[in-house]
């Protein structure tokens, strides 16, 4: 196929659940992969959507993600908690340990639960919207192998290492914040790769330490804030990184196997999830509607300001009519795992 075309989020999810299937994954944590993913690619988060199945697909066959992980949990506190996530797939080791951190919270108003030995964890926003979603506030952390150059330097040192916020909103969508603590995520870098398209200036170094706008060359991300202002980014890739490596004894940056090198060698990757009840506070009782107020306050302000969530929103309801869009390239994936895996393609739109 030598052209993008577009795919309805259930039919990609069908074939999402049937490629893993086959891989050894139970209904539930299969759905709960495929579903997710798909969410994220229906927000336009295409760094982080649909197009990294079939990363995890092969990581699968070289046994460094357990498709049946024996994940163990440990209460350690009224509000506590570590899930070992025994080699499992990120995703579905992460969703595992916000819904605990959803249940704690109800109990003791406010929750941490920290992850352990588990993989990639997709988009963070949907563990902190998925709190949000239930009229908590929920917060997300995760970390990720030497992507970006710490402020000052131009060798990869920290991940992307994200973090997202959200709120309930009442009558509409949870106010979410989802950002990376670099200028763009990695994968959209790998995106780039595959369909042979240019970076933005601004965002990535070459190995010299140069500005690199050609994505085969990039070796590091620039931490958000960029040139002059990248002690910002830098600083808060460091406290999410100690959150989620060593506080849940994970390695950290550079001890971390490379996300697309070292197939066989697990990642180790952690997560952490804070989860508060609003109702145990003195505003909690009005908060959807004061965080849907100051939405609409905001949307009429000069230049109509959109809350954070609010493009996501907009892609949703998009791609929900006209389907996800597929890159040439990531179709030939699909294509290439569906031969292996004997699973039907998804339908193609018209």
């Amino acid at each position: 196929m030598n052209a993008e075309c577009r795919v309805d989020a259930v039919e990609w999810e069908r074939w999402g659940q049937d490629c893993l299937r086959v891989q050894g994954f139970s209904e539930e944590d299969a759905r709960c992969l495929a579903e997710s993913l798909a969410r994220t690619s229906l927000w336009g988060i295409d760094s982080h959507g649909i197009a990294r199945l079939p990363h995890y697909l092969n990581r699968v066959a070289h046994g460094s993600i357990v498709a049946r992980p024996a994940i163990r949990i440990e209460r350690t506190g009224p509000g506590t908690a570590q899930l070992h996530g025994g080699q499992g797939q990120g995703i579905v080791v992460a969703h595992r340990a916000n819904a605990l951190a959803i249940e704690l919270a109800r109990e003791a108003g406010i929750a941490a639960v920290g992850v352990s030995d588990s993989s990639h964890c997709g988009a963070v926003g949907l563990y902190s919207r998925a709190a949000a979603a239930q009229g908590l506030v929920g917060i997300a952390f995760t970390h990720s192998d030497s992507i970006a150059a710490p402020h000052g330097g131009y060798q990869p040192f920290f991940g992307t290492n994200p973090i997202s916020m959200a709120f309930p909103r009442a009558g509409g969508e949870p106010l979410c914040l989802d950002m990376a603590t670099t200028a763009i995520p990695w994968n959209r870098v790998m995106n780039a790769r595959r369909d042979g398209v240019a970076l933005p200036p601004g965002v990535a170094l070459d190995a010299q330490g140069h500005d690199c706008t050609d994505a085969a060359q990039a070796r590091a991300l620039r931490p958000l804030g960029g040139e002059d202002y990248g002690h910002k980014g830098y600083g808060l890739a460091m406290m999410i990184e100690l959150l989620c490596g060593p506080l849940n004894g994970n390695p950290f940056g550079p001890h971390i196997s490379p996300m697309y090198d070292a197939l066989e060698r697990p990642r180790e990757l952690g997560a952490f999830f804070i989860v508060i009840d609003p109702l145990r506070f003195a505003g909690g009782v009005a908060l959807a509607g004061v965080v849907a107020a100051m939405a609409m306050e905001l949307a009429q302000a000069p230049g109509g300001p959109r809350m954070p969530g609010d493009p996501e929103a907009a892609a949703n309801a998009e791609r929900q009519q006209l389907g996800i869009p597929i890159p040439p390239a990531l179709w030939d994936d699909m294509a290439d795992w569906s031969a292996r895996l004997g699973v039907a393609l998804p339908a193609r739109r018209a």
